[in-house]
C-alpha cells in the first residue's frame, strides 16, 4: 500500500507541474512561432491544425525530471542502476526528438534530421543502453518469465535491444497523428508497466521504476490538458520519441520485452499499416490502404477524429488489461 501512496503522490506532483508549465510554455511557443506544418498528404483532413504549436513534449519532459529530483530530495525514490538506465533513455531520446523538431521549425518545412541521422543517433543511445544494461549485472538473454524459460543469445541481445528501442520510439512517433491519441495510449501503457513493475520483486529498484512510470503518467495527463481535441499544442518528436523509447526501456528492464507487443498493440498496428503500405505500393504501384498510418484510413472512411481516438484507446486499454492479468494475476 505504501508504494501505491508514493506513486499517487508522484503522479499528482508531476501532473500539477505539467499543467502549470504548460500555461507558461504555450504563450512562448506561440510567440516564437514554434508551429507544426501539416503534411500536404493529410492537409485536407487537418486544415485547421496548420500552425498549431509543436514541441509540446516539453510540457511533460521537464516536469517529469523536476518531479524525480523532488522525490529524490524528499527521500521518496532511490536511484537504482536500473532506474538510471531508464531515465538516461528518456532524456537521450527527448534530445534527439528536440533536435528534429528544432530543425523542422528553423527550416520552415517538415525536413528535420534525415532518416539516417535520426537512426544513427538512436543506435548510439541503444548501444550505450546495452553497455549500461550489462554493466548493471543483467544477463544477455531472453527471459520468458511465464514459462521460466531463459534463452542465452549473447551479443545478439544487444541487437534485440537496439530493435526494441528504435521500433518502439518510432511506433509512438507514427501514432502521434490525432489529438490525444499517442498521449492517451502512452498513459495506458505506462500504467500497465507500472503495475507490472510493482509485482517484480526480484528486480533491483522495482518500486522506483514503478514510481517513475506513474511520474510519467502524471506528466502526460498534464500534457493532455492541452492536447485533447481540439489540440492547443502537439507533442512533436520531442515527446513521442522519448515516450516510445522509455516504454521499450521499461519493458527490457522488467524482462517483458515481448509483452510490449500486446501492451502497445495500437502502436504496432499503426506501424505495420505503414510497412504494408510501402511494400504493397512498391510491388503493385497501388495503395493497400487509402492512407497511412491507419488512423488516417478511418478518417478517409468518414470517421470523426474523436471517435477514432476513443476506439484506439479502448483497444489499447483492453489489450493492457489482458497483459496485466497474464503477468500479475496468473
Amino acid at each position: 500500500m505504501f508504494i501505491l501512496t508514493k506513486s499517487v503522490l508522484a503522479m499528482m506532483i508531476s501532473f500539477i507541474l505539467a499543467v502549470l508549465f504548460g500555461l507558461f510554455l504555450l504563450p512562448i511557443l506561440k510567440k516564437l512561432k514554434v508551429s507544426q506544418r501539416i503534411s500536404i498528404y493529410v492537409s485536407e483532413l487537418h486544415k485547421t491544425k496548420d500552425g498549431t504549436p509543436t514541441m509540446g513534449g516539453l510540457i511533460f519532459i521537464a516536469p517529469v525530471i523536476v518531479t524525480i529530483i523532488i522525490l529524490y530530495l524528499l527521500d521518496k525514490i532511490k536511484f537504482s542502476y536500473n532506474l538510471l538506465i531508464i531515465v538516461f533513455t528518456f532524456i537521450s531520446y527527448a534530445i534527439i526528438g528536440f533536435l528534429d523538431d528544432y530543425l523542422i521549425i528553423k527550416r520552415h518545412n517538415n525536413k528535420g534530421l534525415t532518416e539516417i541521422q535520426k537512426l544513427l543517433l538512436q543506435v548510439i543511445v541503444a548501444i550505450v543502453f546495452y553497455f549500461l544494461f550489462v554493466k548493471a549485472g543483467n544477463e544477455s538473454l531472453i527471459w520468458i518469465r511465464s514459462l521460466n524459460l531463459r534463452i542465452k543469445i549473447g551479443w545478439l541481445y544487444g541487437l534485440f535491444i537496439l530493435f526494441i528501442l528504435v521500433a518502439s520510439s518510432n511506433a509512438v512517433n507514427i501514432t502521434d497523428g490525432l489529438d490525444g491519441l499517442a498521449g492517451g495510449l502512452s498513459v495506458i501503457a505506462f500504467l500497465t508497466f507500472g503495475i507490472i513493475a510493482w509485482s517484480s520483486g526480484w528486480l533491483e529498484g522495482y518500486e522506483d521504476i514503478a514510481i517513475f512510470c506513474f511520474v510519467l503518467i502524471g506528466g502526460i495527463l498534464g500534457f493532455l490538458v492541452y492536447n485533447l481535441n481540439p489540440a492547443k499544442v502537439f507533442m512533436g518528436d520531442t515527446g513521442s520519441l522519448a515516450l516510445g523509447a522509455t516504454l521499450g526501456a521499461v519493458a527490457i528492464i522488467t524482462r517483458y520485452e515481448f509483452l510490449l507487443i500486446l501492451v502497445g498493440i495500437v502502436f504496432v498496428l499503426e506501424t505495420f499499416s505503414c510497412v504494408i503500405q510501402i511494400i504493397y505500393y512498391k510491388l503493385t504501384n497501388k495503395r493497400f490502404f487509402p492512407m497511412t498510418p491507419i488512423h488516417h484510413t478511418f478518417e478517409k472512411l468518414g470517421w470523426r477524429e474523436t471517435d477514432i481516438v476513443k476506439l484506439f484507446l479502448f483497444i489499447g486499454l483492453f489489450a493492457s488489461m489482458m497483459a496485466i492479468i497474464f503477468c500479475v494475476w496468473i
